[in-house]
């Protein structure tokens, strides 16, 4: 009984001690903690992770329409192909028009069911293999499947169209940009943290240390009564010289352009003598109202001319 009572507070000290020597996580920031590295991958599920395999069998099955059973019979054996890597069987019922997936003793990826569910499912819907696959792969590299549905759709609205046909169709398929989500948005104001000190702030000075500090606590209140007074008259006076500034501002006359005197017009013209004298011969030569010498000629062969044909 004593040995036990004596073991007690030992095995408590050590406890506390186990407790003390753990190691305590490291202060990050979420900001650190919710963004994704560039170049990251996520690693791959191997056999390894999971040796003993499933613990259940689990199945999905679905049904299609009857104008699919000849496209699934062409594609069975490349779905199977594709399914058997990873140990899950499937199977194809054309009397009940149904497709089923069922994992196996050898499955050790417990996520492969969904994604083979995913896969006869698009298939059902009129979805082709080869691109139900790349839908199913893409959905597990984050790429949202919308995006392989709508170019789908869009294929199947211009294969019907028989001049487009044998024309390149990239022009008509959307192209999506990728954002990447990862970046986490900056706040507009970034609160800047001070460096950590053990010390304690300093303690403000209080009222009555400011007045020993400038020796006004030793003054009486008569005195103290009349400096206040006096800053208040000189503040006063401070605000009386500026509201007489800008009042003089209205009398101070604007800064006037200097005036710029108009050029004198000459009065000096040139004077062509020679184009005057020209002028004056041909005045002489011609008279007022009277013909030149040519326009008499042409009228005088014009007036012979018509007396000839009245003869």
């Amino acid at each position: 009984m004593a040995s036990s009572k004596q073991g007690g507070p030992a095995t408590a000290f050590r406890k506390s001690e186990f407790r003390s020597q753990k190691p305590k996580p490291e202060s990050r920031d979420e900001s650190e903690l919710l963004t994704v590295p560039d170049g990251w991958k996520e690693p791959a599920f191997s056999k390894e992770d999971n040796p003993r395999g499933l613990l259940e069998e689990s199945s999905f099955a679905t049904l299609f329409p009857k104008y699919r059973e000849a496209y699934l019979k062409e594609c069975w054996p490349l779905v199977q192909k594709a399914l058997s890597e990873h140990h899950v069987n499937a199977t194809l019922d054309l009397i009940e028009g149904s497709m089923t997936v069922c994992t196996t003793k050898k499955t050790f990826d417990p996520y492969i069911i969904i994604r083979a569910r995913d896969l006869i499912k698009l298939l059902a819907r009129s979805v082709s293999f080869e691109q139900v696959r790349k839908v199913v792969l893409d959905t597990m590299k984050n790429i949202h499947p919308i995006y392989n549905i709508k170019t789908l759709m869009i294929k199947r609205e211009l294969a019907k169209d028989s001049e487009l046909r044998s024309q390149s169709w990239e022009r008509f398929l959307p192209q999506f940009k990728h954002k990447n989500v990862n970046k986490r948005k900056e706040p507009k104001k970034k609160t800047v943290k001070k460096e950590y000190t053990p010390f304690p702030p300093p303690q403000p000075e209080s009222q009555i240390d400011k007045e020993l500090a400038t020796g006004e606590y030793f003054l009486k209140a008569s005195q103290k009564k009349r400096q206040k007074m006096e800053a208040i008259k000189a503040k006063q006076a401070e605000a009386l010289s500026r509201r007489q500034e800008e009042r003089n501002k209205a009398f101070i006359p604007p800064k006037e352009k200097p005036v710029v005197k108009p050029k004198e017009a000459s009065t000096e013209t040139k004077i062509d003598v020679a184009a005057i004298k020209e002028k004056v011969k041909k005045a002489k030569s011609k008279k007022l109202g009277a013909l030149t010498a040519e326009e008499v000629k042409l009228k005088m062969e014009a007036d012979e001319k018509k007396k000839k044909k009245k003869k």
